[in-house]
């Protein structure tokens, strides 16, 4: 099974390969009411480890699992570690960031010993002070062009 592609867009990936997922408390804001999300993504391994030094973060826990455990005859399951009270989503693109991700533990095997396969990891610095919102939409005007001094572009 290892040797089998799990992906027909990412070859290089097989079903024993590594990756963490993790359970997010994010937000969506609908008709200017905030709603709370518990979402299900990956970690890639550049992000587990600035979690790891404990930085604020809306990750409420994260497993390791191998791709075959995450994607089970072509659907998606949810690890039962990771089954929390709340309906869990899963994220955007899902599958497309999985393969993402997997290849960052690839590339730094090394990052893959900060949580065991199987394993569930919960003592982050859990935080909601900074909502994350996922369907926040940013309008740029002329208002924030940044004010530069008149000689900045002057030769003298």
């Amino acid at each position: 099974m290892s040797n089998t592609a799990l992906f027909s867009q990412a070859a290089d990936l097989a079903a024993d390969d590594y990756c963490v997922l993790g359970i997010a408390t994010c937000f969506v804001r609908e008709e200017g009411e905030i709603e709370q999300l518990t979402v299900l993504e990956p970690i890639p391994s550049a992000a587990l480890e600035a979690l790891l030094k404990g930085i604020p973060t809306s990750y409420q826990s994260a497993c390791a699992k191998t791709l075959g455990e995450i994607f089970q005859d072509e659907t998606v399951k949810i690890p039962s570690e990771l089954q929390a009270d709340a309906e869990i989503n899963i994220c955007d693109r899902f599958a497309e960031r999985v393969a993402a991700a997997t290849r960052t533990y690839k590339s730094r095997p090394q990052a893959q010993e900060h949580i065991p396969l199987g394993v569930v990891k919960k003592d982050f610095n859990y935080s909601l002070e900074r909502k994350r919102v996922l369907n926040t939409s940013r309008t740029v005007s002329t208002e924030d062009n940044v004010k530069q001094h008149s000689h900045t572009h002057k030769v003298l």
